[in-house]
């Protein structure tokens, strides 16, 4: 078994916008005024999308080229909803996360649909993010408190 490790770095700069970095990139997360933030990025759940779709457009190429099957062009669009009222703290009986997921894919390929459908399934197996979002993942929680140490004036 090969493991490979993937992590991110960042810091709060206000109660919705984080700057964070992986590897040699620097990104930023905010939510929209609507939800409290300055619009000045995406916010999580948009980039929970982008990553899956980034994660599908390469599995999907990877596995369309073991197939042999030429993919010409695609477009990858996920969307979802979410119950902002459990998010907000007002409702405490739904979901905070997506209540389903719709990906919508299309291709310009060769393929027949019988093998389209073989490409799919195997790429629902192998996309990481697929992966993710269909099971339950152990998530272990590390909290370090740091004392707040005011400063008095002389």
């Amino acid at each position: 078994m090969s493991i490979s490790n993937f992590s991110i770095n960042g810091s709060s700069l206000n109660s919705t916008l984080y700057k964070g970095s992986s590897r040699h990139f620097n990104f930023l997360v905010d939510e929209p005024e609507e939800l409290g933030g300055q619009d000045l990025a995406a916010n999580p759940v948009e980039y929970l999308l982008a990553g899956y779709a980034g994660c599908l457009n390469v599995v999907i190429n990877l596995v369309a080229k073991e197939l042999g099957i030429r993919i010409y062009d695609m477009t990858i669009n996920i969307n979802g909803n979410i119950e902002t009222s459990t998010f907000l703290g007002i409702d405490t009986e739904g979901r905070a996360g997506f209540q389903s997921l719709d990906v919508d894919i299309d291709f310009v390929t060769n393929a027949t649909q019988e093998s389209i459908d073989f490409l799919l399934k195997n790429v629902k197996q192998r996309c990481p993010i697929n992966d993710n979002l269909s099971h339950t993942t152990p998530i272990h929680y590390h909290i370090r408190k740091s004392s707040y140490k005011q400063e008095v004036d002389a």
